[in-house]
């Protein structure tokens, strides 16, 4: 019996080695998973599942075929024959929109017929016309000019007039002011090089540049300044809008501000001595501020130093703010060059604008906190008090002086003063000068004396 039960158990030992040598083997030969596979395996199982329900919902929703195309991808710049059809695209699209403009005969035929159709009674010398005759001219003065006849624009248009009618002029000069802007718009749409509603700095450069013979009162520019007075008109372009200095603008934010209508201004041969000099893009200006910086490069190496800057205007810019300038703007071996210049004469030409405000501010907050406290404020203002000993003036407290300033400027916070708060209170243009300029401190310091002088030369010119 022994042996025959060892002789029945052989088989069922072998049969349980057969089996434990193939799971060895095949375990050998399975590769190790690392912690990291479960979960990249997750990954796959979710990107599989998603994208075939995301795949069944379009299929189910309709709208998804609908929805237009909204991204077109810029031809890179090896595509040369992409970006040739890009601009033949452009200009042809150009073309078009500028065919679309009344030109000066459509424009005068519109001007006819408004005043033929004017509506009595006369007032003064003023031509009024009211809806019905409106909208009489509007099916007589062809395609081109209906957009400018909708309700909405006659409403606009319509103020206390008694028997409901609009000035014919200020009508006709409303179109012609559309007009412009389209026309205007596409002249600067052909220098958009990208074709992304934006002119880079040196798009601008070029409109400029051909810009300067239309105008007759640059008419007396030598062709060798012709560089300098773009550069002067650009930059007042850039400085007030791009902040960010991107290094671009958008054309639409060039055409909403007043700068191109001063510069389309030197269009008139008949332009005012005064009109002249109020105009940054007029050529005595332009010829004002290159010559103030010829002055100021008294080693004429084309730089300005910081001991060369500090004789800008009357002199009496403290040399902390001067440091403060060197520190945080561009500079060439520690000098300034006339592209930084202009920034920083724009700035202190027009300390009332946001974006002057926006360049001092950043001087004055010399640790970036984005807010003034009392310390910098003192710190700025200690260079104030060192000049007026120098000058032989008594000091004035700095406690005083920052009360005063806290007063004016009324911030949201009592212990920090932002841009916000000095843009909001009107009284930032006062603020920089106190902090920044003797003469603006002493200008601010006997404000009350001043305006007595004046009310009294008034009152002697009134007497004779």
């Amino acid at each position: 019996m022994a042996v025959a039960g060892v002789d029945s158990e052989a088989p069922s030992r072998d049969w349980k080695r057969t089996l434990k040598d193939s799971l060895a083997v095949v375990a050998s030969q399975k590769p190790k998973t690392s912690d990291q596979e479960p979960k990249d395996n997750e990954m796959d199982l979710f990107t599989k599942y998603y994208v075939e329900w995301r795949g069944g919902r379009k299929k189910n929703n309709l709208s998804y075929k609908s929805i237009p195309r909204f991204y077109y991808r810029l031809p890179a710049e090896d595509e040369i024959l992409l970006q040739k059809l890009r601009e033949e695209s452009r200009a042809v699209f150009l073309q078009r929109k500028s065919r679309e403009l009344l030109d000066n005969e459509e424009l005068q035929n519109l001007w006819f017929l408004l005043d033929k159709h004017q509506t009595p009674p006369l007032i003064g010398e003023e031509a009024m016309i009211n809806y019905e005759n409106f909208l009489e001219v509007k099916e007589k003065a062809g395609q081109k000019c209906k957009q400018f006849f909708a309700a909405k624009i006659f409403a606009k248009l319509l103020h206390n007039d008694a028997y409901g009618r609009i000035s014919i002029m200020q009508f006709f000069n409303y179109v012609m002011r559309k007009v412009w802007l389209h026309q205007t718009r596409i002249g600067l749409s052909l220098y958009d090089v990208a074709g992304q509603g934006y002119l880079r700095e040196s798009d601008l450069e070029n409109y400029i540049l051909e810009l300067i013979p239309t105008l007759p009162q640059l008419d007396g520019l030598e062709k060798s300044f012709y560089s300098f007075y773009v550069c002067t008109a650009v930059r007042k372009f850039f400085f007030f809008l791009d902040p960010l200095r991107t290094g671009k603008i958008k054309i639409q934010d060039i055409l909403a501000c007043s700068f191109l209508d001063d510069l389309l201004e030197l269009r008139d041969e008949e332009l005012s001595k005064e009109s002249q000099e109020s105009n940054w893009f007029s050529a005595p200006s332009a010829l004002r501020v290159y010559g103030q910086y010829l002055n100021l490069d008294k080693d004429h190496n084309g730089m300005l130093s910081k001991e060369e800057l500090s004789r800008y205007g009357t002199g009496t810019l403290t040399s902390v703010f001067l440091d403060r300038v060197f520190q945080e703007c561009l500079t060439y071996d520690g000098e300034m060059d006339y592209k930084t210049y202009l920034d920083f004469v724009l700035a202190l030409e027009n300390r009332k604008e946001p974006a002057a405000l926006q360049y001092i501010f950043k001087l004055l907050d010399m640790e970036n906190k984005g807010y003034l406290n009392v310390f910098s404020l003192n710190f700025f203002f200690r260079a104030i008090q060192e000049q007026m000993k120098l000058h032989g003036q008594e000091p004035v407290s700095f406690q005083d002086v920052k009360d005063e300033i806290f007063d004016m400027v009324k911030p949201k916070d009592p212990y920090k003063i932002t841009l916000q708060d000095l843009i909001s209170s009107g009284q930032g243009d006062t603020v920089s000068s106190i902090l920044i300029d003797l003469n603006g401190f002493w200008t601010y310091e006997n404000r009350e004396v001043l305006v007595a002088n004046d009310n009294d030369g008034s009152a002697d010119l009134d007497d004779s």
